[in-house]
C-alpha cells in the first residue's frame, strides 16, 4: 500500500488520531496553519474532489458533518473554523487521498 493517508487509516504509520470511525479517520497535520489543524480523510481511497463519484455523495455529506462535530469537539465551532479541500498539485495537494482541513483555534 503505497498512499500515506490509507496507511494511516490502517495504522501501518503513527499519528496523533484525532477521531475513528468504520468511514473516517482524523489526525493532526504534521505542518499545521494554526493552533487547531487537523485532517479528516475517508478510510475509502478517494483521489481527489475531482474524482469524486455521484455514489459518494452520502460520504461527502458525512465528511462534512463529521467535521463539524469535530470542531465542536475542539471548541472551535462558536468561535470560528475553516474547512478546506484542496484538489490536484496546483491547489497545494500533496497527497493523493481526498482529505478535509479542519482549521481553527485562532484567528484566521
Amino acid at each position: 500500500m503505497s498512499c500515506l493517508f490509507c496507511q494511516i487509516a490502517a495504522h501501518e504509520i503513527h499519528s496523533k488520531i484525532k477521531y475513528e470511525d468504520d468511514d473516517f479517520i482524523a489526525f493532526d497535520d504534521i505542518h499545521p496553519k494554526a493552533k487547531i489543524h487537523i485532517l479528516l480523510i475517508p478510510k475509502k481511497h478517494i483521489h481527489s474532489v475531482a474524482a469524486l463519484e455521484d455514489s459518494d455523495v452520502n460520504l461527502v455529506g458525512k465528511l462534512i458533518l463529521k467535521a463539524r462535530d469535530i470542531a465542536k469537539e475542539q471548541g472551535i465551532d462558536l468561535s470560528g473554523f475553516r474547512l478546506v479541500f484542496n484538489s490536484g498539485p496546483d491547489a497545494g495537494q500533496i497527497v493523493d487521498h481526498l482529505h478535509l482541513h479542519i482549521i481553527g483555534g485562532e484567528k484566521l
